[in-house]
């Protein structure tokens, strides 16, 4: 593609992708690798086999085309509840291909969480996992607009409901191209809304090929001998780009890891003790948050700089410690990049690089994007005083799906209004300074205090509770539910493993409070003396 300099008052000059108005996301991502030789190369690798380029863009091609054997077709939407498998690539590059939406969603929320998306969304088919399909188990036939539940047994399974769509695309010859424009809608990613359902985010095809030229080359320097893997999942934006668009756009390879992340799951990719299909695979860049970070060094059994191959750690999701971070760096000896992102934006736009960093800080705005902190009236406010984000950029969103007003308050023209408070420094360097509602950011999610106090007050025990952030180890933010229990009840550790347990079948579980303590009186409601 041609090459443009767009301008950029408060970043440096970068060079973009000239996107034309034409355009396919999926078939770019796939052709810029096997015209640069690429098609033997490793394109992604998990617990089961490993898969190059040539390899991907053929699976994907017979599942674009084997979408109509389902009855999806252009302009459709499906719903992605996958772990990170090869089966997540091929059915999120293949229904681009096609022309067709995919939606993303956490594989860990509620049963009531699945309904209301399945029918904010009205998916016309939903892909799930098989360890995630117990929670979806029986929603296919209430809701009217969902017309296939399909299941995803394992990567390249011979039959079952994916191999059969595979099948059915590999009796075509030939696959055309959907005539996609750049602009139009190529994605969705829910994520926890204001009022505690979950928020659709829609994102067009050009931001994908942006975000990664933008951050995965322009700060990481990504290339094809990179191996690159995620902390987070790729349903997640951050875990979509670490894990998929990066490595893409550079041509590397992402190292897939399906399920829940353990400490030791890290340690054995980390030092190339998993996967074991491909020889070679450990990795070199760890996208990471700082729990990840903190939970590494705290086992007996991290490994040391010697045992890795890694030259790059990236931090984002929760707030990174100085001293998290130093010691993160000295153990295993690999620089770590703090930075900031926000779904709106699909990744980071704002960080440290290898040549910029202060500790402390989520460093200063991604070449590409333009910032600016305001007041209550939206005035710019001076260095050293707290304001109101907002960030303009070419990976911003088109909107919020079905919520017209949050979509007006956040996408102002230009800009977005992320609701989080920075200040700068006199050296250009942004600091976190928290959120402006009363929503707690973990690992990358936010979870809302109201929607933990509402599920708990519907418990017959519960008089009166209220949810409020306190810090763990490391400055971390963790919800905290204090309690009131109704006349007759006994606080106990009964009662408090009764009510964590009634939580954990109401919510997901990274929404569940870090501690429930049980006290006489809420906070602001004690009596006048």
């Amino acid at each position: 593609m041609d090459k443009e300099a767009p301008r950029s008052e408060d970043s440096a000059e970068v060079v973009l992708s000239s996107i034309p108005r034409d355009y396919n996301a999926a078939h770019d991502l796939l052709q810029r690798n096997l015209q640069a030789g690429r098609a033997d190369q490793v394109a992604f690798v998990d617990e089961r086999v490993a898969m190059t380029y040539g390899e991907l863009a053929r699976r994907v091609d017979h599942f674009a085309r084997g979408l109509h054997s389902i009855g999806v077709g252009r302009e459709d939407r499906i719903m992605l509840c996958l772990t990170d498998t090869i089966d997540w690539p091929t059915i999120f590059l293949g229904a681009i291909k096609a022309g067709v939406v995919p939606v993303c969603v956490n594989t860990g929320l509620s049963k009531h969480d699945y309904d209301y998306m399945l029918r904010d969304s009205r998916a016309k088919a939903l892909f799930v996992s098989r360890s995630v399909y117990p929670a979806l188990d029986g929603l296919h036939n209430s809701i009217p607009t969902l017309s296939r539940l399909l299941v995803s047994e394992a990567p390249l399974a011979d039959g079952g409901d994916i191999g059969a769509i595979l099948e059915a695309g590999a009796e075509d010859d030939h696959l055309e191209t959907i005539d996609t424009i750049s602009d139009e809608p190529c994605f969705w990613l829910y994520s926890s809304g204001i009022d505690g359902h979950p928020r659709a985010t829609i994102h067009c095809h050009s931001s994908l090929v942006q975000m990664g030229e933008l951050f995965g080359q322009g700060v990481l320097e990504l290339t094809p001998r990179d191996r690159c893997l995620s902390v987070a999942p790729l349903y997640s934006a951050y875990g979509l780009c670490n894990s998929l668009i990066f490595p893409m756009v550079a041509g590397a390879m992402a190292v897939l890891k399906s399920g829940r992340r353990t400490v030791s799951d890290l340690m054995h990719y980390l030092t190339g003790a998993a996967p074991a299909k491909v020889v070679g695979a450990r990795p070199t860049v760890l996208f990471g948050v700082p729990a990840a970070l903190s939970a590494l060094l705290a086992d007996p059994e991290c490994p040391d700089d010697h045992e890795v191959s890694l030259r790059l750690c990236v931090s984002a999701g929760d707030s990174l410690s100085a001293s998290l971070q130093r010691r993160f760096e000295e153990k295993l000896g690999t620089p770590v990049l703090n930075g900031f992102s926000a779904t709106e934006m699909l990744h980071i736009y704002l960080s440290n690089t290898p040549a910029e960093t202060a500790e402390g800080t989520v460093g200063k705005p991604v070449p590409g994007f333009r910032i600016r902190l305001v007041d209550e009236q939206n005035v710019d406010v001076p260095d050293g005083n707290v304001g109101t984000l907002l960030v303009n950029g070419p990976t911003a969103a088109l909107g919020y799906w079905n919520q017209r007003q949050q979509s007006r308050d956040v996408f102002l023209g230009p800009w977005v209004k992320t609701g989080d408070r920075f200040w700068r420094d006199t050296e250009g360097f942004y600091h976190y300074a928290g959120r402006c509602d009363d929503l707690i950011k973990i690992s990358g999610q936010f979870v809302s205090p109201a929607e933990i106090a509402s599920a708990l007050q519907a418990h017959d025990a519960v008089a009166e509770v209220s949810v409020i952030g306190a810090p763990e180890e490391e400055g971390l933010i963790r919800p905290k539910a204090l309690v009131v229990l109704k006349p007759n009840e006994t606080p106990d550790e009964a009662m408090q493993q009764r009510l964590m347990a009634y939580l954990a079948d109401n919510l997901a579980q990274y929404k569940l409070p870090k501690w429930l303590e049980f006290v006489d009186v809420l906070p602001g409601n004690e009596p006048i003396a």
